[in-house]
């Protein structure tokens, strides 16, 4: 029985030792098993070396210069198209003539319209010229007038003064005569009284008489002129009131007739800038009939076509770019990302249409990609809440190529710092903003910092 057992667990030995020998390894699973261990070892390498953190935008091409960016050519007036000048596609010198238009109201169609207004304005001036000569009349008659009416007024109290001076003799005559009278009346009644006593002549009274009479008579003649003296002071006094108010009145109606004439010289001035005005307008207006370029560059479309066309004021009628402008980027990102971007960041740019192989991680090792730095961040969102940030080249990198054309689209990375690759796959799965070790300086910072 024992040695029954002991021969059957040899068997059993043996046919295991025949089946492991059967399912051994193939050699081709050995070497996938090694190739599987390799690259999860250099897999875990890998996360542990150094990615640079970037932030994503798309945009497009644009001229940092708003100068240079394609410009409307605009029409000031409203016309009617009588020729072109220039094709699509053609270079433009500024001044050059793009097209030429036609008038269409009314009111400029005289052609002698511009002559016809000079012709007013010359009227107006002469207008003008004859009424400053006729207040300068005027001021001249009012001086007059005023030297007059010192002359007058002196000469007026030169009367006054001699009629005093004349009532003055005749008061003292007039009194002299009063006594002189009173005298003789005193002798004539003497001597009547002795008439009356028998003691003189009467031919003595009667000469006596006589003598009373003819001292009467000087005494009222005296009186009378003392009389016609006090009126003649009376006289000249009035005399003095007449002058100044003839003379006055005279100077009155000399000076409004000098201010009527300034008010009419203040409208006609007033009507002569308007007419100027009018002027001005209308040879700046024959200007607008040749549309001009503004600046060098190419035409690259027209907004109207044909002959004949009536455009309106302020309508377009072509398009110019600019000659070789000023390129940058116009990239939008992210209002989460704009916090992290900082003046002066480098940027990796790649155009539309420009093969390229980019490892946004890794700047170095790509290719096709043209490099940039930050020049312009807004500080007010875009339509879609994005920020846009104006990117140019970089003077330490390669020179963008020569075909660009604005309007072109872009894709950019705005390049950040370095972090290990485990951090930024974990970065991405959860959606966290790149992270940077200092935060950007302001923009306000960054150009006080330039100019000092």
């Amino acid at each position: 029985m024992l040695n029954l057992s002991d021969n059957k667990n040899q068997e059993i030995q043996h046919q295991q030792s025949v089946l492991f020998k059967t399912l051994g390894s193939p050699k081709a699973g050995k070497k996938l098993a090694r190739i599987l261990l390799t690259v999860t070892f250099l897999f875990f390498i890998l996360l542990f070396f150094p990615w640079q953190q970037n932030i994503r935008g798309n945009g497009s091409l644009t001229a940092f210069d708003p100068s240079q960016r394609p410009q409307s050519v605009e029409t000031a007036i409203a016309g009617r198209i009588d020729s072109w000048n220039v094709r699509e596609g053609d270079f433009v010198n500024k001044g050059d003539t793009i097209l030429t238009l036609t008038e269409v109201k009314d009111k400029f169609f005289d052609p002698e319209l511009l002559e016809r207004t000079r012709e007013q304005i010359e009227a107006k001036e002469s207008s003008i010229d004859s009424k400053k000569d006729k207040v300068a009349s005027l001021e001249t008659q009012v001086g007059a007038l005023r030297e007059l009416l010192v002359a007058k007024r002196e000469q007026a109290e030169n009367k006054l003064i001699q009629a005093k001076f004349k009532l003055q003799s005749d008061s003292i005559d007039y009194e002299a005569e009063k006594i002189r009278y009173a005298n003789q009346q005193d002798i004539y009644e003497r001597n009547l009284r002795r008439k009356e006593a028998g003691n003189i002549a009467l031919t003595k009274i009667q000469e006596l008489e006589s003598k009373l009479q003819e001292t009467k008579m000087k005494l009222a003649s005296a009186e009378n002129t003392f009389g016609a003296s006090k009126q003649e002071v009376i006289n000249a006094r009035v005399g003095i009131s007449a002058i100044e108010s003839e003379l006055l009145d005279k100077i009155s109606k000399a000076e409004s007739d000098r201010n009527n004439t300034l008010a009419e010289i203040a409208d006609g001035e007033g009507s002569l800038a308007k007419l100027q005005n009018e002027y001005a307008n209308l040879t700046i207006r024959n200007e607008q009939y040749q549309i001009i370029a503004p600046q060098d560059g190419y035409i690259v479309r027209a907004m109207k076509a044909g002959i004949g066309e009536t455009i309106k004021e302020g309508e377009s009628v072509a398009q110019i770019m600019p000659e070789n402008p000023e390129l940058a980027v116009e990239m939008y990102v992210k209002a989460m990302d704009v916090p992290l971007i900082g003046l002066d960041r480098k940027v990796r740019i790649q155009f539309d249409g420009w093969p390229a192989l980019q490892f946004s991680g890794w700047p170095n090792v790509s290719v096709g990609t043209f490099g940039g730095v930050v020049r312009v961040i807004d500080r007010v969102n875009s339509t879609g809440g994005e920020y846009r940030i104006l990117v140019t080249p970089d003077p330490e990198d390669e020179p963008w190529p020569e075909q660009l054309r604005i309007g072109s689209g872009t894709k950019g990375w705005v390049m950040l710092d370095n972090v290990a690759v485990w951090y930024e796959i974990w970065r991405q799965l959860n959606g966290f903003p790149p992270s940077l070790y200092e935060a950007p300086k302001d923009v306000k910072q960054e150009a006080s910092a330039k100019t000092k």
